[in-house]
């Protein structure tokens, strides 16, 4: 298995150091500049937005709503005012555009928190771990959407590690660190990206407007591959990673199709060889890359 520090080494000679983290850089960017727009209200009396990441007004004029939020809402028995049904509904087009799974990448503040667990793990060599299907987190889901139609209460805000890091960063943290320290430990200690990978239940409710989103990581030259398995190294979703790259003599195109990709574009920095790009899922034809075999196909997906 490759050494941490030699992942996306190669990127850096090749490309140059800013190119290599770019897409890790825009997307720290973007986490960190919608949390300031919600602090800087509460904090400096400047209220560009108003709300939080379940229901928020920008410029007193656009609504935003998370639609999961607002469907427990729904089966708890409580009808969302209009201007929340119309946030729910912005939010829902504009991730159907971009790639459900976008926001875990690139709005949650808590990947902040996960991104650095799987780092500090990789940095001191831990491996293996508890070994939980990624399908849990769709049992999750429908917990928590059963606990809000049988209990007429948003249940799950009451501990929702996103939730619970607002409220901290407004009003102090409390418990809200317990949870934060849960989620951190559990995957540093016990499951490599266990929690946006295998546990959380909004990743997985984002992930089904994935299904359709139009905006794709696409391994559009995959015949330049060398194998290097930076991008398995580096994904946290590395499963959806080998259809697209190494699907070729199967006739399967070089878009990654799966609703679990992220978009987060960690695949695209540290390949040396620009295998990946984005681009649309309208464009996977298997004639737009080389398909020619793939040497060492039969690698093992990095765990």
């Amino acid at each position: 298995m490759k050494r941490f520090a030699d992942v996306g080494k190669a990127a850096v000679t090749s490309k140059g150091w800013l190119p290599a983290h770019k897409w890790l850089l825009l997307r720290r960017s973007s986490q960190l500049s919608i949390l300031i727009l919600f602090l800087l209200g509460p904090w400096f009396g400047i209220w560009v937005v108003k709300g939080n990441l379940a229901s928020s007004l920008t410029l007193e004029v656009l609504p935003l709503s998370d639609p999961y939020v607002v469907l427990q809402s729904m089966l708890a028995g409580h009808l969302p005012e209009s201007t929340a049904l119309l946030g729910a509904v912005v939010v829902l087009l504009f991730y159907l555009l971009m790639g459900g799974r976008a926001y875990c990448s690139w709005v949650c503040p808590l990947n902040i928190v996960t991104d650095t667990a799987s780092w500090l793990r990789r940095r001191i060599g831990i491996k293996g771990g508890s070994r939980i299907s990624r399908q849990t987190r769709y049992w999750l889901l429908a917990v928590t959407l059963l606990l809000a139609l049988f209990s007429g209460t948003i249940m799950w805000e009451l501990i929702n590690p996103v939730s619970q890091l607002h409220r901290g960063l407004l009003f102090g943290m409390g418990f809200g660190w317990a949870v934060i320290a849960a989620v951190f430990l559990f995957d540093l200690f016990i499951s490599r990206n266990g929690w946006c990978g295998h546990l959380c239940p909004v990743g997985a409710f984002y992930s089904l407007p994935g299904l359709l989103s139009i905006l794709r990581v696409s391994a559009v030259s995959r015949e330049r591959c060398d194998d290097c398995m930076d991008c398995f190294v580096v994904c946290p979703e590395q499963q959806v990673i080998r259809p697209a790259l190494k699907g070729a003599e199967n006739n399967i195109g070089p878009v990654i199709l799966s609703p679990n990709c992220t978009n987060c574009g960690r695949c695209i920095d540290v390949c040396a060889q620009n295998v990946f790009q984005f681009g649309t899922r309208f464009h996977n034809s298997t004639n737009s890359s080389n398909t020619h075999l793939m040497v060492g196909h039969n690698k093992e997906v990095i765990s």
